[in-house]
């Protein structure tokens, strides 16, 4: 998936939890998901070195 598609999600979930009051659950989905981004990647830089 490409980078703006993720700032779009993020978008649309902030307004949504701005308006249920969930801001905390929102933050924190965004610390999990930029971190399971992070693992993917390095994930895919290993698997693609090693098939090289």
């Amino acid at each position: 998936m490409n980078n703006s598609l993720y700032g779009l999600y993020a978008l649309i979930f902030g307004v949504v939890s701005f308006f249920t009051g969930e801001i905390i659950t929102f933050i924190m989905l965004g610390f999990i998901l930029i971190a399971l981004v992070n693992i993917n990647t390095t994930l895919k830089k290993i698997y693609t070195k090693d098939n090289e």
